[in-house]
C-alpha cells in the first residue's frame, strides 16, 4: 500500500507544470537530440556536443519520448521512477533487517519506507528531470546490496549481493559519473571506521572492479572512443576536479551549508532525524546483530555525503541528495522506535510543530508573492493545519494515529500543491505558455533570441529556432542592445520573436527601426514579435 501510494504521489500530474530553471530545459532537450538522431552515446545540445553529464538519464527520457511522445511528463518519467525505485531500496533493506533482528526491530521496514518516501527532498527531485535522483537511486541499490552482504555470514548469497554493489556503482558511474563510485567506497570506509573492523570484503575488489568497469563501459567506451581527449577533457577535467576543488561554476556556499540543507530535504521528519543522530551515544559500537550493522551503516551513509560535499568549492542542494536514504534509515529506525513505544512523544511534537510552521509559512508566501487564489492556499494548507493540531494535542495517547495523519498529510499536500498551484507558480519561471501563444498567432516558426537575458527554457520549448552563440558551445546568444536586434531581422528577414525582461521592453518596443507586437509576458520576461519597417 505504501509503495502505491508513493506511485500515485510521485507521478500524478508530471506535465503539469513547465520546464524551469537552468537544467531541465537543457536536459529534456539533450535527450530530444540524442533520440531524434537515434543517437545512444553522443549528447548534444543546440547540435553542440555536451558532456556535463553521462548518458543514463538522456536514455531514459529518449525511450521514453519513443514510446509516449515528447512531453514534459515523458522526460520526467525516469526521474518519478528512479524516486519510487529509492524507496524500495530503502524499504527492501530495512526489511531483511527487521526480519533478522525481529521484535527488536518491529515497524522498521514500513517506518523507513515512509520516511523516505515522504520526504521533501525525494518528492520534488523525483517530479523534475534531474540527474541527481538517479545517482541517489543507483548509489541506494548499490548500497543496499552491501548493507544486505554485511547480514550474510558468507556463501553464494553474499557474493551474489557484492555483485549488486558494484554492479550499481557501475549503473552510479551511468547516471551522474565518479561521484557514483566515490560516494559508496566512502560509505562503506567511514562504516569500517565506525566499526573498527578490518574490510572483509575487500577479496571481492578485483572481480568486482570488473564488474563496476563492466556496466560503465557500456557509454564511457563508445563516447571514448569517438571523441577522446575531448570529451575527457571536459567531462572529467572540467565537469568533475574543476567543479568540485573550485568555484568556477559560480555556486559558493559556506563550509555548514549542507548542515542545513539535510533537514531540509529530510522535511517533515527532520526531529526524527535528530533523534537519530542523537540516539548513537547508546548504541551497541561492537554489536554485531542486524540491527547494530544498519545503525552503523545509516549512519556512515549520512556522514561520508555531508563530510565529502561540505568541502567542495561548488554547492548545489541536490548534490547531497545522495545522503537522504542514509537519513530516512537512521529516522526511520528512531520512529519504529517511537512505534513501539520506546522514547519519548516529544520527536512527534517536533514533527507536528514543524508541519504547522511549514503550513504557515506556506500560506504567507502564496498570499504575498503568489497569484494563487486564496481557495487554493487554503486546500493546501487546511489538511497540514488540522494534522498538526491533532498530533499536538494527542501525541502521548495515539501515536500510530498520529504517525499515519503525518504520513498521509505529507503525501496529500504535494498532490494538492501540484492539482491547484504550482503550474501557475511555474509559469513565472517558463516561456512555454508565451511561445504557444506565439505560435497561435503564426509565428511558430520564427527565429528567437534573448535580448539582455539568457532565458534557458527556450532551449526546449524554441529548440531549432533559438539563437546561439557558436563561439561558445551549447550557449545561447545574449544580445545586448535592440541595435544587435536589428542586424538580425536585417541579416535573417522575417519577423523574430525576442525574449525580453520587463525592465527592458521599452527599449525594444520604442526602438525606430524595428515594427514591434508584444505577444505577452510571465510576470519576469516579455515575448515581441519584431520586424523590419
Amino acid at each position: 500500500m505504501l509503495l502505491a501510494a508513493t506511485a500515485v504521489v510521485y507521478f500524478y500530474g508530471l506535465g503539469r507544470a513547465p520546464f524551469v530553471g537552468a537544467d531541465e530545459p537543457r536536459y529534456a532537450q539533450v535527450a530530444r537530440e540524442m533520440a531524434e538522431r537515434g543517437d545512444a552515446v553522443t549528447p548534444t545540445l543546440g547540435g553542440h556536443t555536451w558532456f556535463e553529464k553521462p548518458a543514463l538519464v538522456y536514455w531514459t527520457a529518449s525511450a521514453a519520448y519513443k514510446l509516449f511522445g515528447v512531453a514534459e511528463w515523458t522526460a520526467r518519467l525516469g526521474a518519478a521512477c528512479a524516486g519510487w525505485l529509492t524507496v524500495f531500496l530503502v524499504g527492501w533493506i530495512a526489511g531483511r533487517v527487521e526480519e533478522r533482528a525481529g521484535a527488536g526491530a518491529g515497524w522498521l521496514q514500513l517506518s523507513a519506507g515512509a520516511l523516505a518516501a515522504t520526504s521533501a527532498g525525494l518528492i520534488v527531485f523525483s517530479r523534475a528531470m534531474n540527474f541527481d535522483i538517479f545517482v541517489t537511486m543507483t548509489v541506494t541499490c548499490a548500497l543496499a546490496f552491501f548493507c544486505a552482504a554485511e547480514l550474510e555470514t558468507g556463501g553464494r548469497a553474499r557474493a551474489w549481493l557484492l555483485a549488486g554493489f558494484y554492479a550499481g556503482m557501475g549503473a552510479a558511474l551511468l547516471a551522474k559519473g565518479l561521484i557514483g563510485v566515490v560516494i559508496p567506497v566512502g560509505v562503506v570506509g567511514v562504516y569500517y571506521l565506525l566499526r573498527r573492523r578490518w574490510p572483509d570484503a575487500w577479496k571481492s575488489a578485483l572481480w568486482g572492479f570488473l564488474l563496476t568497469s563492466a556496466v560503465a563501459a557500456l557509454w564511457y567506451a563508445p563516447v571514448i572512443a569517438r571523441h577522446g581527449w575531448t570529451f575527457v577533457d571536459e567531462f572529467f577535467i572540467r565537469h568533475h576536479f574543476a567543479r568540485y576543488l573550485s568555484n568556477k561554476y559560480h555556486h559558493p556556499q559556506p563550509f555548514w551549508f549542507y548542515l542545513a540543507i539535510i533537514p531540509a530535504l529530510a522535511l517533515p521528519w527532520s526531529a526524527f532525524l535528530a533523534w537519530g543522530v542523537a540516539h548513537a551515544r547508546r548504541w551497541d559500537w561492537r554489536g554485531e546483530d542486524a540491527l547494530s550493522k544498519l545503525r552503523f551503516f545509516a549512519l556512515a551513509w549520512l556522514l561520508f555525503p555531508l563530510l565529502f560535499f561540505s568541502v567542495s568549492g561548488s554547492k548545489l542542494p541536490g548534490y547531497i541528495l545522495p545522503a537522504l536514504p542514509g537519513a530516512a534509515l537512521l529516522a526511520g529506525e528512531r520512529f519504529a522506535g517511537f512505534l513501539r513505544g520506546e522514547g519519548s512523544e516529544r520527536a512527534l511534537r517536533a514533527t507536528g510543530a514543524l508541519m504547522l510552521l511549514l503550513a504557515v509559512a506556506g500560506t504567507a508566501y502564496g498570499l504575498k508573492a503568489t497569484e494563487l487564489s486564496r481557495a487554493c492556499i487554503a486546500l493546501v494548507a487546511a489538511p497540514a493545519v488540522a494534522a498538526s493540531a491533532y498530533v499536538l494535542l494527542t501525541a502521548t495517547r495515539r501515536r500510530e494515529l498520529c504517525a499515519l495523519l503525518v504520513v498521509v498529510v505529507s503525501f496529500l499536500t504535494p498532490v494538492l500543491i501540484v492539482s491547484c498551484a504550482v503550474e501557475r507558480v511555474a509559469a513565472r519561471e517558463s516561456v512555454r505558455d508565451l511561445l504557444r501563444a506565439a505560435e497561435g498567432r503564426g509565428y511558430g516558426a520564427s527565429p528567437v533570441l534573448n535580448l539582455h537575458t539568457v532565458e534557458r527554457t527556450a532551449q526546449f520549448y524554441a529548440a531549432g529556432r533559438l539563437i546561439y552563440d557558436e563561439a561558445r558551445r551549447g550557449e545561447p546568444w545574449k544580445f545586448e542592445g535592440a541595435g544587435e536586434v536589428l542586424e538580425v531581422a536585417q541579416e535573417r528577414g522575417g519577423t523574430l520573436l525576442v525574449i525580453v525582461p520587463e525592465e527592458y521592453a521599452a527599449q525594444l518596443l520604442d526602438f525606430a527601426p524595428l515594427e514591434t507586437e508584444v505577444i505577452g509576458d510571465n510576470g519576469t520576461v516579455v515575448l515581441v514579435a519584431a520586424r523590419l519597417r
